[in-house]
């Protein structure tokens, strides 16, 4: 039985609160639809393992979930078999690490003022370095950073800038065994301005640090609307990333027929790379959460 017949019956409610202050106003339309739904207390449990085939390892968005306590969402991932929860804070971490739980992707500096400008760099470094010591101590696997926005800068430039930033940290996260992913995000329609907005400039920046634990975010959604040809993409530079997001459009609401990515085709081409890392669920629902993000988990389970 699919998992939406499984949670027909089970009502949740979501709130699309800012992911790291920038939430589109997309998103936040969509999260609106949901804001009244009440929570209950019994969701976690009523949820069951939707998971069977476990060769994507997944998991979730907190901001996506944000009425949901994060003990709440822990125990709804887990028993679905979500084996992270991402995008969080330094003091989030133990109350995952409580669930058996990681945080596959951990928050560190500002999206808007990112490492492409040079004025940012010593709060952007400090603000990763605090948050690879945090990774390494909760064995979360990656860290974000962002390119930040153009501010009228070349491309060229913003990728200098960005690679001597990463240089004096990359090194550090290294000795801690984790992985910094600077994200990909859409410049047309929800992040206004931002510079690594296609793949080439992050895979140029990937090379030039030259680690293997520099990487990109790919986030899937972003990357259908600047670029398209997924599956191409992922083929051609999988080497070069580190973590995946997910998210349909237009919209970045659930990832079903209502939207013109096939998800199934996607994860079974990240497999086929030998990827071994996260996706992370990052959609925000227009319906009943709970039901939205056991769908999406089912579809992900190639």
């Amino acid at each position: 039985m699919s998992a939406n017949k499984n949670l027909t019956n089970i009502h949740s409610q979501k709130s699309g609160m800012t992911r790291r202050q920038m939430l589109t106003k997309t998103a936040a339309a969509a999260a609106a639809t949901v804001a009244a739904i009440p929570i209950r207390a019994d969701e976690p449990a009523k949820c069951e393992r939707i998971v069977k085939n476990g060769r994507i390892n997944q998991s979730v968005s907190r901001w996506c979930y944000s009425k949901w306590s994060l003990d709440e969402l822990c125990a709804i991932s887990a028993k679905m078999g979500i084996k992270s929860v991402e995008l969080l804070n330094i003091p989030e971490l133990p109350t995952v690490k409580k669930h058996g739980l990681v945080c596959a992707l951990l928050n560190s500096h500002s999206l808007q003022d990112g490492l492409s400008h040079t004025e940012n760099h010593p709060e952007c470094l400090a603000k990763i370095r605090e948050n690879v010591d945090a990774a390494s101590e909760y064995g979360s696997p990656n860290v974000i950073c962002f390119s930040g926005n153009r501010n009228g800068m070349p491309d060229d430039v913003g990728i200098e800038n960005t690679v001597t930033a990463l240089k004096q940290v990359i090194g550090y996260a290294e000795k801690k065994n984790v992985t910094l992913c600077i994200e990909y995000l859409n410049s047309k329609v929800n992040h206004k301005d931002y510079m690594f907005d296609k793949t080439s400039w992050g895979v140029e920046v990937c090379k030039k640090v030259g680690s293997e634990r520099m990487k990109i975010l790919y986030d899937i959604y972003h990357a259908q609307i600047m670029e398209g040809d997924i599956i191409r993409t992922i083929r051609d530079n999988h080497q070069y990333i580190g973590h995946y997001h997910t998210g349909g459009n237009p919209g970045r609401n659930e990832i079903d027929e209502t939207q013109e990515l096939y998800y199934p085709a996607i994860m079974k081409a990240i497999v086929e790379t030998g990827y071994k890392g996260y996706v992370g669920q990052e959609f925000v629902p227009t319906r009943d959460p709970l039901t939205s993000l056991a769908q999406a988990v089912e579809i992900c389970d190639v």
